[in-house]
């Protein structure tokens, strides 16, 4: 299973990839969590302590320099555009609870997309983990998908966009699923946050009824309260919890509809 999660800052996506973690791990399943997102506080959803801070693998300069022979920051002049990234994910990762988490981090420069080692790097390990097999991939992205690109959109099974009731939100979707068509992401499902009641609810599906709902999550004071005590969503939240456990049914059903055409193509 890959999973590419994006939406507009603060509408909630952290907390949707940490409940999906929770939620695979608890079936089984190896689960690698990807913190591409610049407020990087995915450690801190996923319950890891402030101690075990890991530097996104977009600022180690020496890395970088290692891996594609070229200075970081530099512009121009010659540097490798597939570096070697195979051996990264065993050394540059925290382990909770069957989770594990890298923090990819940002090129905090001028176009997202910009041809640097930096970006070279993030995004030829981002294709490698989600190219590979036998684990979940849940990467929690900045709002867009920049760290994807045309070879790894057929890799993804979902690009889940989370929405909350808000023209804002709305807005920075439709955005979204234009950049996700220019790459051929096709398969691109809604979760709705901070729902207050039916009303809300009703709302996003109008908006966006060209797109399949995967589940809702309530407007909840203890979700909240454990944003700001830093601890995980989904620890003494048995509703959180319910509501996660049916998005994650719908992301399988998806997947089984994705092989279903695949096979049918082949």
């Amino acid at each position: 299973m890959k999973l590419a999660v994006t939406g507009k800052g603060g509408v909630g996506k952290t907390t949707l990839v940490a409940g999906l973690a929770w939620a695979f791990a608890e079936e089984g399943l190896k689960v690698l969590a990807i913190d591409a997102d610049p407020a990087s506080n995915l450690a801190q959803a996923l319950g890891f302590s402030p101690e075990q801070r890991l530097t996104p693998i977009a600022e180690m300069k020496e890395l970088i320099a290692e891996r594609t022979g070229s200075q970081p920051g530099s512009m121009g002049g010659f540097f490798k555009l597939n570096p070697r990234v195979e051996d990264l994910p065993e050394k540059y990762v925290l382990e909770r609870d069957g989770i594990r988490l890298m923090v990819m981090g940002t090129v905090q420069k001028g176009g997202g997309g910009c041809v640097c080692p930096e970006n070279v790097l993030v995004r030829a390990l981002v294709s490698h983990l989600l190219l590979r097999k036998g684990e979940v991939v849940i990467l929690d992205m900045e709002a867009g998908v920049e760290h994807l690109g045309r070879a790894t959109a057929a890799a993804v099974d979902a690009l889940i966009v989370v929405v909350e009731p808000g023209r804002r939100s709305l807005e920075v979707a439709g955005k979204i699923r234009k950049l996700a068509a220019d790459i051929g992401l096709k398969s691109i499902a809604m979760v709705g946050n901070k729902i207050r009641g039916e009303a809300d609810r009703k709302f996003l599906q109008e908006q966006m009824a060209e797109y399949p709902f995967l589940g809702f999550l309530a407007y909840d004071p203890l979700v909240i309260e454990a944003d700001l005590s830093g601890t995980p969503p989904f620890i003494g939240n048995p509703a959180f919890r319910e509501a996660i456990k049916i998005i994650c049914r719908r992301i399988q059903e998806i997947k089984i509809e994705k092989r279903k055409v695949e096979k049918a193509v082949s």
